[in-house]
């Protein structure tokens, strides 16, 4: 027997649900695609680690790689507007907007500065090359005790 889906208890289900998931029906989008936008992989190296990010559909220019605190991270933002129009009567036949964002953050230490991160986007993947480095000793500052007398 036919039950919709706001019978079951996942909070990701919707009403038609269980309309459009028939065979009938085309797979729909998964409602998260911005954690399917950024796939990454994480190998590392003898001198470091090396990040590939794929970010399909965005340009260098909508990249952003940010360090803070010892936090990396990557945020690409996208807006995009396609506008057909019949010229004759002014009428839309097409109108689609598509706004969007995402983010990753990954932690590379405290002692990771902004030059020693290195970076190239290429065919919708950004690279990032992050060094391995050991903590740095803080040279010991001597101080005196004044001595009264």
């Amino acid at each position: 027997m036919y039950r919709p889906s706001v019978f079951h208890d996942t909070l990701n289900d919707t009403l038609f649900d269980g309309f459009f998931n028939d065979s009938f029906w085309p797979a729909r989008r998964q409602a998260q695609p911005a954690a399917r936008t950024m796939n990454t992989d994480i190998r590392e190296t003898e001198t470091g680690y090396e990040i590939d990010m794929e970010l399909p559909g965005f340009s260098k220019e909508e990249v952003k790689a940010e360090l803070k605190e010892g936090t990396l991270t990557i945020e690409a933002v996208h807006n995009e507007a396609k506008e057909e129009k019949d010229e004759k009567t002014g009428r839309y036949l097409r109108r689609e907007r598509y706004t969007g964002s995402c983010r990753r953050s990954f932690y590379v230490g405290d002692v990771v500065t902004q030059e020693d991160i290195k970076a190239k986007f290429a065919d919708g993947v950004l690279s990032v090359f992050v060094p391995k480095m050991e903590k740095r000793p803080e040279a010991e500052q001597k101080k005196y005790i004044s001595i009264e007398g």
